[in-house]
Order: C-alpha cells, then sequence, then structure tokens
C-alpha cells in the first residue's frame, strides 16, 4: 500500500471514528438539537485537523445529524414534529424489509445475542433515558446487519439514528418495558415466521414507539462541547 493510501485510510478511519463518537452522544442526550459544533472544539476533543472535522460534519450532514450553513458553525439537527412523523413512516418501510428477510432464517445464535441486547435493555431501565434509547437503536441495527444487505443496512443505520434524535429532541419520559417486552416478542416472531406476520409486528412496535415517546423537547442547553464529547472520542 502506497503512502498516499495509507494516508487516506487513516484520515477515513479518525473520520468514522468522530462520525460515530457524534452519533452516540446524540442518541444518548449528550448532545442535543442545536447543539453548536465547531471544527476547532470537534478538532481538540478527538485529537485531529480542522480539515478532517469539517470532514466528519459533512458526513453526518448528509445522513441528516447535523445542519451546516455556508459561513456558519455546524449544529445538532433540530427536528420538527412532522420530521419525526416522516423519519417513522420511512423506518417502518426499511424495517418491514428487514424482518421479512430474517423471518424464519434466523439462527439461535443470531437470536441469542438480541436476547442479549434486551439483557442490556432491562438492566439499564433504572438509569439515564439516552442509554435506553442507544440499546434500542443497536438491537434495531444489529437486526439489520443480520440481514447481509449492505444497501439496507446501511439506510436502516441512516434512519435509526436520525430516529434517536428526533426522540431526544422530541420525547417525552416514558417506561420502557413495552420496549423491552416487544423486542423480545421479535425475536421469536422472527425466528419462527412466517414473514407477513413479523412485519406486521414490526410496523406495530416502530407506531407503538412513536406514539409512546414523542411530544415536544426540550429548551436548548449552554454547555462546553469538550467536555461533552470527551467520553466518546475513543472510537
Amino acid at each position: 500500500m502506497t503512502t498516499t493510501r495509507k494516508t487516506a485510510r487513516a484520515e477515513g478511519d479518525r473520520v468514522s471514528i468522530i462520525c460515530q463518537g457524534i452519533r452516540h452522544a446524540i442518541i444518548d442526550g449528550a448532545l442535543m438539537p442545536g447543539d453548536r459544533l465547531p471544527e476547532d472544539s470537534l478538532g481538540e476533543s478527538f485529537g485531529v485537523s480542522r480539515t478532517i472535522a469539517r470532514h466528519a460534519l459533512g458526513q453526518l450532514a448528509a445522513e441528516g445529524l447535523v445542519d451546516l450553513r455556508r459561513n456558519r458553525i455546524a449544529t445538532v439537527a433540530t427536528p420538527t414534529p412532522e420530521d419525526a412523523r416522516d423519519i417513522f413512516d420511512i423506518r417502518v418501510a426499511l424495517e418491514r424489509q428487514v424482518v421479512q428477510h430474517l423471518a424464519g432464517r434466523l439462527t439461535e445464535v443470531q437470536a441469542e445475542e438480541l436476547q442479549g441486547i434486551v439483557t442490556r435493555e432491562h438492566d439499564a431501565r433504572s438509569g439515564p433515558e439516552g442509554a435506553s434509547i442507544r440499546l434500542a437503536t443497536e438491537f434495531h441495527i444489529r437486526l439489520a446487519e443480520m440481514t447481509g444487505k449492505p444497501i439496507l443496512i446501511r439506510y436502516v443505520t441512516e434512519i435509526c439514528y436520525r430516529a434517536g434524535l428526533s426522540l431526544s429532541a422530541l420525547g417525552r419520559p416514558h417506561s420502557s418495558d413495552c420496549a423491552i417486552s416487544e423486542h423480545l416478542e421479535l425475536i421469536r416472531v422472527i425466528r419462527s415466521g412466517p414473514a407477513d406476520r413479523a412485519a406486521a409486528l414490526m410496523a406495530e412496535h416502530l407506531e407503538a414507539v412513536a406514539t409512546r415517546a414523542l411530544l415536544d423537547g426540550e429548551a436548548g442547553r449552554s454547555r462546553d462541547l469538550v467536555s461533552i464529547l470527551t467520553p466518546y472520542a475513543t472510537g
């Protein structure tokens, strides 16, 4: 591998680390809609140049998680209730495809892995709500990854993070007990089939999530970005 290719690959890895760190900070509720994301602060948090930070912000903007405006500091995107409704409608369509592909094909090892995530969801019930949103997001992304379909994985991953941002921005406090029981039922039905029942159950689950959680969001907060992102800078 040439030096140029090694450099490009290293930069790409650093961009990926920043993107994943910011995604997790958004899902956890550490970063909220409207929070500013100055390139110099991102560079300091992740130990990278402003150029690499700028590339990461561009990627996150393409995913709908960051707003970029000419000659202005980037900010975490601020979804409206209408945006959230559209995001969940698209998510239902995509995740129906996921379970239709997996129905009757989920292996015992895969089912056990998913049950492990649900166990972590259960254990996180008494903690910050952001942890529950992150684990629920992980459950759905992992389901998509089990299809082995790169395009489906990409779009489900992006829509799940956008849904997580909407829940962080617009959500009301609610018990995660229903979501946990629904995840367990999803595993059971996906494992046994049929595909149409699994797809219908996924649609019911996501509609229930939106109904339980989506209302209006919190007022903006002024916080130190470096302090917020330091725990997420390890990749």
